[in-house]
């Protein structure tokens, strides 16, 4: 069956997914706010708009029509999926995991607070004086990064007092979109760290796949292998986790759920970007 995939950010990796959903018979058109972007240069058709206008975005999905909706970018306003999903619109995964996924707030309330998963210490501020009290707050060294950020920039450690400005300026140049406002979470010591895909399916049944291991050197990806050797009774706690998260969140595909094993033999969660798309990356590190 030939779908409409209105695909929401067409950057390098959109284009690859371009190239798979022709493959499989799909109709798809890539939307960006500049011209000539990779995913366009194999889609249908393309609309250059500004995502972070919902009123350009309602116009983009009333003109199409699409089946489904696939978000692959930040920089979108995403609110305006709930209002797609009342009008019968599917977006993938959903409108909650897309809007949830976008933002380290809203996710990271999801675990901490609604799901009552425990976490690294934490607090959220819009100025350098909110800052200053949140670094107080969770001890040094602590990690502080964008609220809507992508590829890690703006994110850094603060070590002493005289790197808090410093981190509080990169944050903000390293935030996409229109959020002015960063969160600082205490540092955790991990021993390891592993991806999780996690498959969700229409039948509430969630399957996993062996877990990932990754390796950086200075905060920069050397390499990545599967499966990871981990005790059992960690992994097992891995699935429960991302299992809990990714039905809470809702609808259906592929996620990838990271965690960090404490050299304790613990699993943290720790907020960090959410990517919603067909794959979706979720990052976690959950205690």
């Amino acid at each position: 069956m030939r779908n409409k995939i209105l695909l929401l950010g067409s950057g390098e990796l959109g284009k690859e997914v371009v190239i798979a959903m022709q493959r499989l018979g799909q109709y798809v058109v890539a939307v960006d706010n500049y011209k000539d972007a990779p995913a366009m240069q194999v889609a249908h058709e393309f609309e250059v708009i500004d995502m972070l206008n919902g009123s350009e975005l309602d116009k983009i999905v009333n003109k199409h029509k699409p089946d489904y909706i696939v978000p692959e970018v930040e920089s979108i306003r995403t609110e305006r999926f709930y209002d797609y999903e009342k009008q019968g619109y599917k977006v993938i995964p959903s409108a909650k995991a897309a809007n949830f996924t976008m933002n380290r707030k809203s996710i990271r309330d999801l675990a901490a607070i609604d799901l009552g998963l425990k976490t690294a210490k934490y607090k959220y501020a819009s100025s350098y004086y909110e800052l200053v009290k949140g670094v107080e707050y969770t001890g040094m060294p602590c990690v502080v990064k964008p609220l809507m950020s992508s590829s890690g920039k703006g994110q850094s450690i603060i070590k002493n007092e005289s790197e808090i400005e410093k981190a509080w300026d990169e944050a903000l140049q390293g935030s996409r979109g229109d959020l002015m406002e960063v969160i600082v979470e205490e540092f955790i010591s991990f021993d390891y760290e592993i991806t999780l895909l996690t498959l969700t399916q229409n039948n509430n049944n969630t399957l996993f796949c062996p877990p990932i291991g990754h390796r950086q050197e200075r905060g920069d990806y050397q390499e990545s292998w599967q499966p990871m050797k981990m005790e059992d009774s960690h992994l097992k706690t891995a699935q429960e986790m991302a299992d809990k998260v990714t039905k809470s969140l809702g609808g259906s595909g592929i996620w990838g759920v990271e965690f960090f094993i404490g050299k304790d033999g613990n699993i943290f969660l720790l907020s960090n970007k959410l990517n919603t798309f067909f794959l979706l990356k979720v990052t976690f590190n959950v205690k």
